[in-house]
């Protein structure tokens, strides 16, 4: 029987779906590392659980070392230890490290986390992506940008998502982002070239290296796009159909061998460019997010918040079969005020589409307004063809408004 810790930070909805998963393993003993004291627990999970500690960070490595080593002389040594948040795995790999448990350490994980490393490891392997720079300093950024022209992009080398990325058309532009951005030897920046084309995702399951099954989704539009144009409602599909999964395989597993990927569930964002090639954009060593873990357990008809737990505990994965299309789309306030003041045509658009809703998160009147692309809310759909699903996201972002004031 496994020792196996699960960092979950706080007793999140989301977060105790994982904590569920964990303890639902007759093959370990479930721990958890947390900020949260344990009866923020629910008493069933609390009752499952052979060990919890609380600490004052799991976005360190010392108080995650301390907390595993105090577990593991409560129930023995620790077998895997991982947590879900993009934000807290760099401190995991250095906790095994420091701890003598298995799994990624930190001069693998930092490949995925630092956008830099990452760049130079694919374009070492000769995996196709973006020019790039590490950038210190404006004058960095200013010969960047001399070299290979507009438009680019800057962002934090360990930025999450679209959060705190720019796209430059200009020297204006890149002025403007230097002042918020503010790169320096201690906290550098990550300036790319543009790269143009459709966006997608491509999730792979790797066990002790080797990939064994993956799943591809499409972003309509790419995130940035949707980040820097309010009005646009966004959507993730992931199709019926695995034309994807052939075109990109091979630059996937490449990527993935470049970047030192060991067992795990992989988040690969890339483009399919007008001219048939491909390319990188970024990778995770985590499950994806917008919605990408429902989309996938519809699509293939299992729950991948427990495969994702047991792989990670056990190193087992059963590859599933695609059987459904699935999407989601993402209910995004219009207007310039901080709350929601009316949500139009959800009931309606809900009535209509009746059994192909699979899950609502129903925006709300006097709800804050959301501070990313994924809005204030969100209707996921699945069907048995990728054209149903996509009159069904039509329907919604075509007649559902969320307005704010």
């Amino acid at each position: 029987m496994r020792n196996v810790v699960l960092v979950a930070p706080h007793a999140t909805p989301n977060t105790l779906r994982y904590v569920e998963a964990l303890c639902a393993l007759p093959e370990v003993r479930p721990a958890v590392l947390s900020c949260d004291p344990l009866d923020r627990f629910p008493a069933a999970l609390r009752a499952r659980l052979a060990a919890h500690e609380q600490v004052r960070s799991c976005l360190e490595a010392a108080p995650l070392t301390e907390g595993t080593r105090r577990i593991a002389a409560r129930i023995g040594a620790v077998d895997r230890l991982f947590g879900v948040l993009e934000q807290v795995q760099m401190a995991v790999a250095e906790t095994r490290d420091r701890a003598g448990v298995p799994g990624m350490g930190a001069e693998v994980v930092r490949r995925f986390r630092d956008k830099s490393a990452m760049k130079e490891a694919l374009r070492a392997a000769g995996v196709p992506c973006a020019r790039h720079a590490r950038v210190e300093s404006a004058a960095d950024a200013r010969a960047f940008a001399e070299e290979v022209g507009w438009p680019l992009i800057i962002k934090p080398v360990d930025g999450l998502g679209t959060r705190s990325t720019w796209r430059l058309q200009g020297s204006e532009d890149l002025d403007r982002a230097l002042q918020a951005l503010r790169p320096s030897p201690t906290q550098p920046a990550q300036c790319e070239e543009f790269l143009t084309g459709t966006e997608h995702s491509f999730e792979t399951v790797s066990i002790d290296g080797r990939p064994v099954w993956s799943s591809s989704t499409d972003y309509i539009p790419g995130p940035l796009e949707a980040m820097e144009t309010p009005w646009i409602q966004y959507c993730v599909v992931l199709p019926r159909e695995d034309a994807a999964l052939d075109r990109f395989r091979d630059v996937n597993h490449a990527a993935l061998a470049a970047l030192g990927m060991q067992t795990g569930l992989s988040h690969m964002e890339w483009f399919a460019r007008a001219d048939g090639s491909t390319a990188v954009n970024e990778v995770g060593a985590r499950p994806p997010g917008v919605n990408i873990m429902p989309l996938m357990s519809l699509a293939h008809g299992t729950d991948f918040v427990h495969a994702w737990v047991r792989l990670m505990a056990l190193d087992l994965f059963d590859p599933p079969q695609r059987r459904r299309a699935a999407g989601s789309a993402f209910l995004r306030g219009q207007g310039r005020g901080p709350r929601i003041t009316a949500v139009d045509g959800l009931d309606e658009a809900l009535r209509d589409l009746g059994p192909l809703v699979a899950e609502v998160k129903r925006p709300r009147p006097g709800q804050p307004r959301g501070s990313g692309y994924e809005g204030e809310g969100h209707v996921i759909v699945t069907a048995d063809t990728t054209e149903d699903v996509m009159r069904a996201l039509a329907r919604i972002i075509r007649h559902v408004r969320v307005r704010l004031g």
